[in-house]
């Protein structure tokens, strides 16, 4: 309804903010505890059944990325590096490659700086 009445019109918009931010913190509420839900004690025993699966599964994903470790060891070409980082899958294994990288690099300019002081020394 229309109304001329300043004073009622902010009475009005008033009581709508109020309304508004009401819905807002009932909906922030309404999220916080579906986020921070606690667990249900029944997936807590399916956690139980499939323990021993997962960790399995994770004991042989340390030994693949143990095994991985020790070929990046004996690669020391970049680009080969880089041709496994690019076929690789998992997180760990690109961050394993990486590391290799970048450990290639650091000693491909350590190597290019010792030559660089031999070369002005003589």
């Amino acid at each position: 309804e229309a109304t001329l009445d300043l004073a009622e019109r902010r009475r009005i918009r008033s009581a709508i903010r109020e309304l508004q931010r009401q819905e807002l913190e009932r909906d922030e509420e309404t999220l916080a505890s579906k986020r921070f839900r606690p667990e249900r004690s029944s997936h807590r025993q399916d956690d139980k059944e499939n323990w021993p699966q997962s960790r399995r599964l994770e004991e042989e994903q340390q030994a693949a990325l143990a095994a991985l470790s020790e070929k990046l060891e004996a690669i020391t070409s970049v680009e080969e590096l880089t041709k496994l980082l690019r076929a690789a899958g998992e997180y760990e294994e690109r961050k394993l490659i990486r590391a290799a990288i970048r450990k290639l690099r650091a000693e491909e300019i350590e190597a290019a700086t010792l030559a660089g002081n031999v070369q002005s020394s003589q």
